[in-house]
């Protein structure tokens, strides 16, 4: 995949289109500067959203996805496992997304009993500073884990797990 051509495909049907990159924002639900950063090929849209366009340009995901127009389109089968993996990735995303929030609400609560404690002024007492302590760590691991979950970081290190894997099966 050219992200490239893939990003002068999309202005191209937005141009087709007679669109704005704001007014095709507002169709997918996006920013401007989202549209933008696709069309400049800095960025991809997330595969939900390739779908979103794809319908909305009435391509094929295959000639989207090759940044040009095909003649022949993509079989049905191959298009219905696409959007199985789509389904799967959401899915996954949600769990994901479901997981983090759990962890925040455990460390707003440790949050809690740390405040708690101090308000009290039980934080230099025997058992209590123990408690203090741990929970004012998991507090902070927690904001390091949300720091990298929403950061740039996370994206390269899975990338490095998929390299590995693939590597390990070649």
């Amino acid at each position: 995949m050219d992200q490239k051509k893939i990003g002068a495909f999309i202005k191209e049907l937005r141009k087709e289109h007679n669109l704005t990159q704001e007014q095709l924002a507002e169709i997918v639900g996006v920013t401007n500067r989202s549209i933008s950063r696709w069309e400049n090929g800095v960025n991809m849209p997330d595969f939900d959203l390739v779908i979103e366009l794809t319908n909305y340009f009435d391509v094929s995901i295959e000639e989207f996805l090759d940044g040009e127009r095909k003649m022949e389109m993509m079989d049905k089968k191959t298009e219905e496992t696409l959007l199985k993996v789509t389904d799967y990735e959401n899915m996954e995303k949600m769990k994901f997304s479901k997981r983090l929030c759990g962890i925040f609400l455990a460390a707003i609560a440790a949050f809690l009993v740390y405040a708690v404690i101090d308000i009290q002024g039980l934080a230099s007492v025997g058992v209590y500073e123990d408690i203090a302590s741990f929970a004012l760590g998991f507090v902070f691991g927690v904001l390091m884990l949300g720091a990298l979950a929403t950061s740039r970081y996370m994206a390269k290190i899975r990338a490095l797990k998929l390299r590995i894997l693939h590597r390990k099966r070649a």
